[in-house]
């Protein structure tokens, strides 16, 4: 992984040079990293930039595989690469899954944060008062895509730089919003299920089985990762539409033939399925509610990678008991991880995954070394990558998010 940020001239090959191109931040600095536990693979973990000692509950994943790198074990390659750029002095480490409760290792490390770095996976919620609570606190990473779990309201505030490593999980989420939809069309899970009990019932099967040719399938929003989508789909001879703040390019619209909509209650009413590919934000927070739900048509299918909180949790359950809708997927919940109770887990019709759509093996070591080129820069003094900052200089800078707190209600689990 450092090769490749050294082709790419991030970083110099000659020994002499590391030292004096980190000399623009000065003094020892803490970063506080959220990732998963390598044993649980829809788990995250912390690492503080603190102390060269790993807190780690040692999973057999991670420790199996070192291309794990957004597990707590591999720690995103950071370790290896603070070493081999001579950076010990620079930056304490620390690693650990520990971030709930007063006594967690994320809340003792806050005031002496620098750097935050989490995961959308096990996301470390910076709220209006872990921010307080972080006096030192001046850049906010993501590793991945999404930083909603960060208060962007008051990060303006405070002059916090939030970034994330736009573009890393892109192809990853677009694969996974396209199997999510052959699962409930073709009512792969309770086939699949029957496989498993040892039974054999072809007709019960078939009763809800689908092709998913001629069907009007519909994007809500169609950034980097919804217009993949409406690309993946072209080939299955469907009818494809979306809603986008900022429509597509004419020639984008005419090579996929699709159908833009001014709104998202337009879209809905048109489309067999619909997928969510838009930003947690206030403006988009419990967007599919009981009314917006109502307006799609019945025995359609919603897909949602995007984020849980767009969509209102008991709003959904009753369309999908009272068959309005035919069936829910997404691999994305509120708050995560979704606690053993949580409804999404028991309802019928439902294709749900542990969020792990935008943690491949490929879009992990996409995003880490993005975590790696971001830290790189903010150590140098250097100006990062306009498509990835979310807030800079007191302003939300990123076309996909507003100022706000999409944050509230996540205190069951920080």
């Amino acid at each position: 992984m450092l090769s490749s940020i050294v082709k790419k001239g991030l970083l110099s090959n000659n020994p002499l040079t590391r030292i004096p191109r980190y000399a623009s931040t000065s003094g020892q600095q803490t970063v506080l990293v959220v990732l998963y536990e390598g044993s649980m693979l829809i788990l995250y973990c912390l690492i503080i930039l603190k102390r060269s000692s790993v807190f780690s509950k040692g999973g057999d994943a991670g420790k199996r595989n070192k291309n794990i790198l957004g597990c707590v074990e591999n720690a995103l390659g950071l370790p290896k690469w603070i070493k081999e750029n001579n950076l010990e002095n620079r930056l304490k480490l620390v690693v650990t899954s520990d971030k709930q409760g007063e006594n967690s290792v994320v809340e003792k490390t806050l005031p002496e944060a620098s750097v935050v770095i989490s995961q959308p996976f096990w996301p470390c919620y910076l709220d209006n008062k872990r921010i307080d609570k972080a006096k030192n606190l001046k850049l906010a990473i993501t590793a991945g895509v999404g930083s909603d779990h960060v208060n962007l309201e008051a990060a303006c505030k405070r002059g916090i730089t939030v970034a994330e490593v736009s573009g890393s999980n892109v192809v990853s989420v677009a694969e996974h919003v396209v199997m999510q939809m052959l699962a409930l069309v073709r009512n792969f899970i309770p086939a699949y299920k029957q496989v498993i009990n040892g039974e054999w019932d072809i007709a019960q099967i078939a009763d809800k089985a689908r092709d998913l040719e001629n069907k009007h399938i519909g994007t809500v929003a169609a950034g980097r990762i919804g217009l993949r989508v409406l690309q993946r789909l072209k080939p299955f001879n469907v009818h494809l539409h979306y809603y986008d703040k900022f429509r597509l390019d004419k020639s984008i619209e005419k090579d996929l033939n699709v159908k833009y909509h001014s709104n998202v209650e337009s879209l809905v009413k048109e489309c067999d399925i619909v997928t969510i590919n838009c930003p947690l934000h206030p403006e988009t927070e419990h967007m599919f509610n009981k009314k917006m739900i109502s307006l799609m048509k019945k025995g359609s299918y919603l897909v949602n990678t995007a984020r849980g909180k767009i969509i209102d949790r008991d709003a959904l359950v009753d369309a999908i008991k009272s068959n309005h809708l035919e069936g829910y997927a997404g691999d994305v919940w509120y708050p995560q991880p979704a606690s053993k109770d949580h409804p999404w887990r028991s309802m019928p019709r439902h294709a749900m995954t542990p969020h792990y759509s935008g943690t491949t093996l490929d879009a992990q070591a996409r995003y880490a070394a993005g975590v790696k080129e971001i830290l790189e820069n903010w150590l140098n003094g250097r100006p990062q990558r306009e498509e990835y900052l979310i807030v800079d200089k007191g302003r939300v800078v990123s076309n996909a998010y507003t100022e706000g707190d999409a944050t509230k209600g996540h205190s069951g689990n920080k």
